[in-house]
């Protein structure tokens, strides 16, 4: 009989529920069990695929071709473990397919209401999830805040699921805040959070205090006695500098015990606790640093600047980084500041390689294509990312071939050189307006030419990568940039696009048409982020 945690939160968004989420599911790998986790989000959105990053931050893609909220990339990068895009579901996932049940008489005629229809469709669906992957711990983590109109169906679903005899045990993550002016904790916030979800039918068998700082015993009993949980099952989750050593901290404080504890289980964890702990310590050692560029335009957010825009590409740098014993700063660089002011690209000189991302729209493109063109020029180790590795060719068009009005049609469909240009089967797609999951998506084969620093990266012929593109590098261009030194050492097996492209004679200048990062792990670097790393490191 499958188990089930699910996760909550309280006072405000942004709490990291998804570490707290994957911290809970390492522990119990830790302890060999298997886990599958599943992120609940309350928007209308079918999924993340058409929302804005600076809107609601990355957009994950997962093997079988989901566009997936953030959180899911946590997950895999925790448990090392590829998750399917049924694991997450939304308020318009769930009302799609009910309304589509009500039109096909699936429903015998009975008036349909939030409560049961609404709800069974939830847990149809996790109870799916859970009978498809057969894990021993399904992780459920709600998105939002309790007290948001938009997830009171899911709770009241995760209500209903140990009324019905399933067996389950609630976590609420709230905040602790420490106001300047007073210089203490405050738990007040955090018992108004846990009384809304009493009232809402669900008693936390937990509760993870996230604040900046460890939650001491004092707020621990007062939590305990207010909230009606055991001291011990009060767990503090304070600010750290390694997301990755959540697991560890959570250890410390018995929570995987104690966890296993209310399923009436028990379990001491394997030597993969001990693994976990060397890998930690080693990076806490690192003595090598280095400054990676990320030159990008989904940063700002009104007058904020918003990492979780890039947030797998983040983590990317860092696992290549640790693994080759360094520790990498990022340091930000807005595209669109490069068309107001040439000049200003003198400043990548300070950091040891660049990396454009992927992207949308015409705003920046030409601040990225820029400072592509001045990497290649100075020798900066370059990777680009999809759209990073379309500008480079329309760099290379423009500069090496003699291409002047060179360009992606996404951007210019009147340019004389569409050197990029859409997928033949997507211009039928666009053109019925059919936006939503219709890009190539998920998992491709990528086979590497031998010879190339692809295939040294690799070590292999043929490689699974994770795509989401519309436009390609034109077929009709690639004789003639590969003749005057553009190498396409990456093609898809079937219907020959190019896939990775490099230079010689530069310390590192490559790129992708598949996103890298959404297969880069802790324990696990991709290879392209790892050759880069290693450039920018100077080693050879």
């Amino acid at each position: 009989m499958p188990n089930y945690i699910f996760v909550t939160g309280g006072v405000l968004s942004g709490l990291g529920k998804g570490i707290v989420s994957a911290s809970i599911g390492k522990l119990l790998q830790f302890r060999n069990y298997s886990v599958t986790v599943i992120k609940i989000d309350g928007y209308l959105n079918f999924d993340a695929g058409t929302l804005r990053p600076t809107e609601h931050g990355e957009v994950w893609v997962t093997e079988d071709g989901g566009e997936i909220d953030q959180d899911l990339g946590h997950y895999e990068r925790f448990l090392n473990i590829s998750i399917s895009k049924e694991n997450n579901m939304t308020s318009g996932q769930i009302f799609w397919q009910v309304i589509s049940n009500e039109r096909e008489g699936k429903y015998l005629g009975k008036t349909v209401q939030l409560i049961p229809h609404v709800t069974e469709e939830i847990k149809r669906r996790i109870r799916a999830v859970a009978d498809k992957t057969k894990a021993d711990f399904i992780i459920v983590e709600i998105g939002g805040t309790v007290g948001d109109y938009e997830n009171q169906l899911f709770i009241e679903a995760a209500r209903q699921m140990r009324f019905d005899g399933d067996r389950c045990v609630y976590v609420h993550v709230s905040y602790l805040p420490v106001p300047k002016y007073l210089g203490e904790q405050k738990s007040k916030p955090t018992q108004h959070s846990v009384q809304k979800l009493r009232e809402l039918g669900i008693i936390a068998d937990f509760i993870v205090c996230r604040s900046e700082m460890p939650v001491d015993d004092v707020r621990k009993e007062k939590i305990a006695l207010f909230c009606n949980v055991k001291k011990e099952d009060v767990i503090s989750n304070p600010d750290i500098e390694n997301i990755y050593e959540m697991p560890l901290l959570f250890e410390d404080q018995n929570f995987g015990k104690n966890l296993l504890g209310k399923f009436g289980l028990e379990r001491q964890p394997t030597e993969e606790l001990d693994k976990w702990k060397k890998i930690i310590d080693r990076i806490k050692n690192n003595g090598k640093k280095i400054k990676v560029g990320i030159v990008g335009k989904y940063f700002d957010t009104g007058d904020f600047t918003l990492r979780d825009s890039y947030v797998s590409v983040i983590e990317a740098v860092k696992h290549a980084a640790w693994h080759s014993g360094a520790n990498a700063e990022i340091v930000w660089f807005d595209s669109k500041a490069f068309e107001q002011d040439a000049e200003k690209l003198r400043i990548l000189d300070c950091v040891d390689g660049v990396i454009v991302p992927g992207g949308f729209g015409a705003s920046g493109v030409e601040g990225k294509i820029a400072a592509i063109k001045y990497c290649r020029e100075n020798d900066i180790p370059y990777l680009g990312l999809c759209l990073g590795l379309q500008l480079a060719v329309v760099e290379f068009a423009r500069n090496v071939c003699g291409m002047e009005d060179a360009h992606s049609t996404e951007i210019n469909s009147c340019t004389k050189n569409p050197v990029i240009d859409l997928l033949p089967w997507q211009k039928e797609i666009l053109e019925k307006s059919k936006y939503g999951a219709t890009m190539r998506l998920g998992g491709q084969s990528v086979k590497i030419k031998e010879g190339t620093i692809a295939y040294e990266l690799y070590g292999k012929s043929e490689t699974l990568e994770r795509f989401r593109h519309r436009f390609e590098i034109s077929p009709d261009y690639v004789s003639i940039l590969e003749n005057k030194g553009f190498i396409f050492s990456g093609k898809s097996s079937k219907e020959e696009i190019m896939q990775i492209g490099e230079l010689k004679n530069h310390p590192f200048f490559v790129g992708s048409q598949f996103h890298p990062e959404f297969t880069s792990r802790f324990e696990r670097p991709n290879p392209l982020f790892l050759g880069f790393i290693n450039a920018c490191l100077k080693i050879i």
